[in-house]
């Protein structure tokens, strides 16, 4: 359940900020060591890239799935907090899945339907046709979801995670719930500027709100290295503001699953494979050169900015994902920075299904009844704009089409 933001956020942003500082103390040291830290972190990515080597961990779908998956790979996930895991799903079967889209999309005329709506989340990938479509409720959509492999990944990814600290259970990693999200397709040819380094899950938020103010209760102690990115405490209990950009769910890893090759030069995603840089962002913004009422440029609504002006240290590790094929899926931790690589004249189309990891709590499950609800008269879930495309069209699903897993994260079994 969201709420509103304070009626004057720059007044909320001051006085939070001086108790912040109040309660760190030393804000100038707390800054140096996250600083000290960021900087040895990124020198490595950096010295990986030039290596040859890959920084984002590859695991493969057969070793998770016989639960064989070689301990360095682990490790490296939990280093990097990304992965590509390949073959989650068979070529044939994503490939299908892509030309099953494009079949519902024309049989219910969206090219007709679609009025472009710049709802503050991908406006910077904008243009005459869309990327990013509105679309939640198709086969190949709620197949993946449901599917075994798609279980078997999240729950391997939410194992990475504490579930249970601070004397409290804060989550079941064993359990999903859906998080229904959209579909981008974008054709051979296309020229995209690409979208700027951000978080999502929050902006001011990070700072402003109480519950947020614990899950980074090390960082604002003064004490940035005991900062753990993996620890659940309190994050299932962080609400944003009522906004366009916010998100109803605690996501361990974003993600997406391709239905399309896609090399590392095609406009796709990079991130700053470095789970912890968190503190360092939160700190930065408590430093004496940034104003009273100001958070690196951080603002309600938006993704949470991450730039050369006020992050320098941070932005040589922004590295793209590896070639995946269709039916691999890409995975990226819930508080990573990350961007989309800009494109001129793509080489092939550059498609995929947006599923990220959503495990059992609270929060999640009553989220998961009401796109439930969604599912059945075919709206748009509520994290995203009404446009409500699909809620005539034929072809579908019915929760009759569902099997007991897909009811299951919807909350409708």
């Amino acid at each position: 359940m969201s709420h509103p933001a304070p009626a004057d956020v720059p007044a909320a942003i001051r006085e939070t900020k001086a108790a912040l500082r109040e309660r760190i103390g030393d804000v100038a040291v707390a800054f140096k060591a996250a600083e000290e830290l960021m900087r040895a972190e990124v020198a490595e990515v950096v010295r990986q890239r030039e290596r040859g080597e890959d920084v984002w961990p590859v695991v493969r779908y057969a070793d998770i799935a016989a639960g064989t998956v070689p301990a360095e790979q682990v490790e490296a996930v939990r280093r990097r907090g990304c992965a590509v895991v390949k073959g989650t799903f068979g070529r044939e079967r994503a490939e299908g899945w892509d030309r099953e889209l494009v079949d519902y999309l024309e049989r219910n005329d969206f090219a007709g339907q679609y009025r472009y709506l710049d709802d503050g989340i991908f406006g910077g990938l904008a243009a005459g046709k869309p990327s990013i479509f509105p679309i939640y409720w198709s086969k190949p959509q709620m197949e993946a979801r449901e599917d075994e492999a798609m279980v078997n990944v999240r729950g391997f990814l939410n194992s990475f995670w504490k579930h249970e600290s601070e004397g409290r259970v804060w989550f079941d990693p064993t359990r999903d719930t859906a998080y229904p999200d959209r579909v981008r397709r974008r054709e051979p040819g296309s020229n995209s500027a690409g979208l700027s380094a951000h978080t999502d899950s929050g902006s001011i938020e990070r700072w402003l709100l109480p519950a947020y103010q614990q899950v980074f209760r090390h960082v604002f102690a003064g004490d940035p290295a005991a900062y753990d990115p993996w620890d659940g405490a309190f994050r299932t209990e962080v609400h944003e503001y009522d906004s366009t950009v916010m998100c109803s769910a605690f996501r361990t890893f974003q993600g997406w699953t391709a239905l399309s090759d896609m090399q590392p030069t095609e406009g796709v995603l990079h991130v700053v494979p470095i789970p912890n840089a968190m503190a360092y962002l939160l700190l930065r913004a408590l430093q004496d050169d940034v104003a009273d009422d100001d958070l690196c440029g951080a603002a309600n609504g938006q993704a949470l900015p991450i730039s050369a002006r006020w992050h320098p240290v941070l932005m040589p590790a922004l590295t793209p994902i590896p070639a995946v094929e269709p039916g691999d899926t890409v995975w990226w931790h819930g508080d990573m920075i990350h961007s989309v690589g800009p494109v001129q004249d793509q080489q092939g189309w550059g498609n995929v299904m947006y599923i990220p990891a959503s495990p059992w709590c609270d929060k999640n499950a009553a989220y998961a009844r009401e796109c439930g609800e969604a599912f059945i008269t075919g709206v748009s879930p509520s994290d995203f704009a009404a446009e409500d495309y699909e809620a005539g069209w034929t072809g579908r699903p019915r929760p009759a089409d569902l099997s007991l897993t897909g009811l299951q994260q919807l909350g409708l079994a």
